[in-house]
């Protein structure tokens, strides 16, 4: 088949590479001049499988994102040993550490709810935290304890979408760059073309046999007129990235401040740092006040750590559902498939979300037990379909 993908952040592109892999002619579709520009351009970097967080609330059943969790990060490495792609990748595990007491004592509960899924989320003391990541030492006093997952990891998703890109071409994957997507257009109860305008504000007109929406916040602004209502929001989080000032105080290890809410990765040379959430609607104007308390936050941590003043800011919208849950599968249209609103796992699922589409756009049944959308569920996993109203 002729597939169509609608998006080149992480989730399009990585659905792009494994719907070639099932054989079928691809084509990408992005407003950016290239791949990751605007979610997947500086996020946080972590593969955070094993922190339960983000996903502890009823509707958001944590077996089941963490069989998506750990079968993305599977698909990673397997990924990796293939192709031998390099995104500035560390294999050191994530170390959330806490400054509070009160909140170090409340992450015994989700830790071992994550050990009980079979994720090693071990809950260390602040000597143990300090031998893991010594750029910690400065703070030793102030450490409550931590919790440590060996398995996750962290990397740049933005270099990783800009080699897997690499890999796609040549696999014969097209590229459609600075393509605004206007519409999609609906004939005989299915999608029939695209409608997009280039670079130089033509008009075109693009078709396929299958149709993979991957857009991020922008999803339901595509699909709302097909009469598909998508719950997904825009979140706005930040980050700064600077490069190492002096490595000797900078961290190697991916870390999580609970405190301030951050993640903080090591990208080769670079300190990447980031976190918040504004609900903003569609605005990505940086605020400053924002920027510069991270900044403060990585000079008290990690004092002479980073560059400052070389810093970069960015802000970026994450596709948020109310459950957390990410839609994947089919939607009411039989040619037209979601890859969609992963809100701040993006980067975790991401291999896992493009492998499980290629697969169900083939024909094929997923390799892991999630909610997929108009996917039969797996009598194993006992999760029901999302509800019909999420893309009725």
């Amino acid at each position: 088949m002729k597939v169509i993908v609608l998006g080149a952040g992480l989730l399009g592109v990585t659905s792009a590479y494994f719907l070639r892999q099932q054989g079928h002619e691809v084509v990408v579709i992005d407003r950016q001049a290239s791949a990751a520009a605007e979610t997947s351009f500086a996020n946080g970097g972590q593969i955070s499988v094993s922190h339960a967080e983000p996903w502890a609330n009823p509707s958001a059943p944590l077996k089941v994102l963490r069989w998506l969790g750990t079968y993305s990060r599977d698909t990673l490495q397997q990924l990796r040993r293939d192709i031998g792609i390099q995104y500035d990748q560390r294999t050191q595990g994530i170390l959330h550490f806490y400054t509070d007491a009160k909140e170090f004592e409340a992450a015994e509960a989700p830790a071992a709810q994550m050990r009980e899924l079979g994720c090693d989320r071990r809950v260390i003391s602040a000597d143990e935290a300090v031998r893991i990541e010594p750029a910690l030492s400065h703070v030793r006093n102030r450490l409550a304890g931590a919790t440590y997952t060996a398995e996750d990891e962290s990397g740049d998703a933005n270099r990783f979408a800009h080699e897997l890109v690499r890999q796609c071409e040549k696999d014969g994957v097209q590229f459609l760059m600075s393509h605004t997507i206007t519409a999609l257009r609906e004939a005989g109860g299915e999608i029939d073309h695209v409608e997009a305008t280039d670079a130089e504000g033509r008009f075109r007109t693009i078709r396929g046999d299958a149709y993979v929406v991957a857009m991020g916040s922008l999803s339901p602004l595509l699909v709302k007129p097909l009469g598909i209502d998508l719950p997904i929001y825009p979140a706005k989080g930040y980050s700064v990235t600077m490069p190492v000032a002096d490595a000797s105080m900078a961290h190697q290890v991916s870390l999580t401040d609970d405190e301030y809410k951050l993640v903080f990765s090591r990208l080769g040379d670079r300190l990447r740092i980031a976190g918040t959430a504004e609900l903003n609607g569609y605005d990505r104007d940086l605020n400053r006040v924002r920027c510069e308390a991270i900044v403060r936050r990585v000079e008290e941590l990690f004092p002479g750590a980073g560059d400052s003043s070389q810093a970069q800011f960015w802000t970026g919208l994450r596709p948020a559902t109310p459950s957390n849950v990410p839609i994947i599968g089919r939607s009411k249209l039989p040619n037209l498939f979601l890859n969609t609103g992963h809100g701040t796992l993006g980067w975790t699922h991401s291999c896992g979300s493009g492998k499980s589409i290629a697969r169900i756009v083939s024909g094929l049944a997923p390799e892991v037990d999630f909610a997929f959308t108009g996917v039969a569920p797996s009598p194993r996993s006992g999760v029901a379909l999302q509800p019909a109203a999420q893309t009725r």
